[in-house]
């Protein structure tokens, strides 16, 4: 969970927030209490192994192929006319 930072504290001590989420870490900003905004580090490039690949494909769902090509064959406009009629 990110950690709450208010707006002042933003204004006060924005040099080591920044390192911070320069860190990797994030941020809920606040004012009165109420929050406004997030600080999100950019996501960067980065390579997965095939091993991390699989571990996080272990749960996901089956996918019934012909089912999906059914599927996307219905949502695509399957009319090859030209549209403007040359």
């Amino acid at each position: 969970m990110a950690a709450e930072v208010t707006q002042r504290d933003l204004r006060s001590h924005s040099g080591q927030i920044m390192e911070a989420v320069a860190r990797g870490e994030s941020f809920v900003v606040t004012r009165s209490g109420t929050p406004i905004g997030e600080l999100i580090p950019l996501r960067r490039y980065r390579t997965v192994s095939r091993e991390q690949f699989a571990a996080a494909s272990a749960h996901a769902p089956e996918i019934d192929l012909a089912q999906f090509r059914r599927g996307a064959d219905a949502a695509m406009d399957d009319d090859l006319r030209d549209p403007y009629g040359d």
